[in-house]
């Protein structure tokens, strides 16, 4: 017909302009706040002071240590899980792979509040070795406060490589391994040759996540007062940000050391790890095991999911006690806390505010991450690449590093300071803050579901006559939703419980998100720590219900959310 071309024309015209929004969106709350930060941090004589300071240098050789010290640990935790899980069928083999979500359904901040309980000077492990005749250890002070932070980073994270690994494996065709069995080759070459060097999609995109997240945490540190880091040192010094400007070149050397680390990690596992995987086309090798030894595999998950679930267990054991000082269990249990959490003055607005802040921030991640992946797998318009390339990048870039940007845009811009300032009203800003942070999860999910989804359902409705966006909206949209819900659930969910945007830029009582106030609640001398970890525990429930919704959705897929 005489009017397709124009039709045509008008179409491709509407989805660039859709794609330019959503790029012009990320490029002034993205690209803008790690702008900001770069332009005032890039200073040399403010670099110069950086690391000419003692105290600087040890925050970040310290961070280094942290980031170093728990990506290991994540490693040797998810990696033999992983294997574990693609090469065998054991018992609740289903429900030990749901038991890997459970770290994730709190904040590792807020699991220090119930690992303080276990590991304090007169806390359950101290306790013990009391009672053994074993000197008590300094597990929070000295050397002992480093490998807490470690440690319970790493039972926060490690589903993180989990999931990447159990895709990854997923992808490895069983033939390669018997061809290696059938010419001889044991167990350890037949893992170091083929299955190994096949991971490194999967250890890339978990490992990087990891890596970059645990330098750059700043919640879990901040929670066990170990100060000495570079996250901690930016935290500090917000308070004097309009005269002091050296946070934000702390800010930009965190914000490089983070690339730096991603890229040898990159450089480390092969430029083009992304293509080194094999999709598997034999179907499950997953063998059973006879007798006892198919008990084994559900033990290893068990003990691990034990240890990770140790600071939510606490967390809640805290929550309903009387007393818990140098004992093994918890003296006398009440509802007290959770009374005086709901009549403490920020408890009750803090929830209110996140829900308001969550749902606007899941509206804005959702809106964005729909049309870039559409964008980039449907559309296939010209620079749909490099706006799914910008929609990753919050991955990468440290949330500390976005959250002082958006500080320092409201300081050093009077547009900014007008509709995004921390101290009037942060609504938009947090807001925001949180959606861009969350825009991957909605794009790697929604991305996901139309590569899954076979394009000849919307080129028949095309064929009978429906137009463009009628087949949007009654074929491709309904067809990828579960997708779309999942996506939304962990923009939501997330955001409900971010740390660094929450503890930087809520400046004010009464502006408060569940995070803030968690943290201002456990400052709270005598009873602060129970009234947290009563509030503690309305957060974890619901993170909890959340997360298994997602992964009743998505299943082992779950892991391409994570993915960089």
């Amino acid at each position: 017909p005489a009017g397709a071309g124009g039709k045509m024309t008008l179409l491709r015209f509407m989805q660039y302009l859709l794609l330019g929004a959503v790029a012009l969106f990320l490029l002034l709350f993205l690209v803008g706040p790690v702008y900001t930060v770069v332009e005032v941090g890039l200073d040399w004589q403010l670099l110069r002071e950086v690391f000419s300071s003692y105290i600087y240098v040890e925050g970040l050789w310290n961070s280094f240590l942290i980031a170093l010290v728990t990506t290991s640990m994540v490693f040797v935790i998810s990696l033999p899980l992983a294997l574990l899980y693609d090469r065998y069928e054991f018992p609740l083999k289903n429900w030990c792979s749901l038991l890997m979500m459970l770290p994730m359904i709190l904040p590792p901040f807020v699991g220090a509040l119930g690992f303080q309980q276990i590991l304090g000077h007169y806390g359950v492990v101290n306790t013990l070795l009391g009672r053994m005749g074993i000197p008590a250890v300094d597990f929070l002070g000295g050397e002992g406060r480093f490998w807490s932070v470690c440690l319970i980073e790493a039972l926060h994270l490690y589903p993180i490589l989990y999931l990447n690994l159990v895709t990854a494996l997923g992808n490895v065709d069983p033939a390669l391994n018997e061809a290696g069995r059938n010419l001889g080759a044991g167990w350890w070459m037949r893992f170091t040759r083929i299955t190994l060097p096949l991971l490194k999609p999967g250890i890339l995109a978990g490992g990087s996540i990891v890596l970059v997240w645990s330098f750059t945490e700043l919640g879990t540190p901040l929670m066990f007062g170990y100060n000495r880091t570079t996250a901690v040192q930016i935290f500090n010094g917000i308070m004097e940000l309009e005269t002091n400007p050296v946070p934000y070149a702390l800010v930009v050397v965190m914000l490089f050391f983070a690339a730096a680390m991603y890229l040898a990690g990159k450089f480390a596992l092969g430029g083009n790890a992304a293509n080194s995987s094999v999709k598997g086309n034999a179907g499950s090798s997953a063998l059973p095991l006879a007798g006892w030894r198919r008990f084994l595999p559900t033990a290893a998950f068990l003990l691990v999911s034990f240890l990770a679930a140790l600071p939510h267990v606490a967390l809640v054991l805290t929550a309903f006690t009387m007393r818990w000082y140098g004992t093994l269990l918890p003296e006398g249990f009440t509802l007290l806390h959770f009374e005086n959490a709901l009549s403490n003055k920020v408890v009750v607005p803090s929830i209110v505010n996140s829900l308001r802040y969550a749902f606007l921030a899941m509206f804005f991640a959702v809106a964005a991450g729909v049309l870039t992946a559409l964008a980039a797998v449907r559309w296939k318009l010209r620079g749909s690449a490099l706006a799914d390339l910008l929609a990753m990048l919050p991955l990468a870039v440290p949330g500390i590093v976005i959250a002082f940007g958006f500080l320092g845009m409201s300081v050093k811009y009077s547009w900014a300071a007008e509709y995004f300032n921390p101290v009037e009203n942060p609504m938009w800003l947090l807001a925001v803050a949180y959606a861009v942070r969350r825009i991957p999860y909605v794009v790697r999910s929604v991305s996901a579901g139309l590569e899954q989804t076979p394009e000849e359902l919307e080129n028949a409705a095309r064929n009978c006559g429906a137009g463009p966006w009628r087949v949007l909206r009654k074929i491709t949209l309904p067809l990828v939703l579960a997708n779309v819900i999942v996506g939304a659930l962990f923009a939501f969910s997330f955001s409900m419980l971010e740390v660094s945007d929450s503890l930087i830029l809520a400046q004010k009582a009464q502006y408060y998100p569940i995070t803030r106030a968690i943290y201002e609640l456990s400052q709270i001398l005598g009873s602060g720590t129970y009234i947290a970890c009563a509030f503690g525990v309305w957060a974890m429930l619901f993170l909890a219900a959340t997360l298994a919704a997602a992964g009743a959705m998505l299943g082992r897929k779950i892991g391409s959310i994570f993915r960089l």
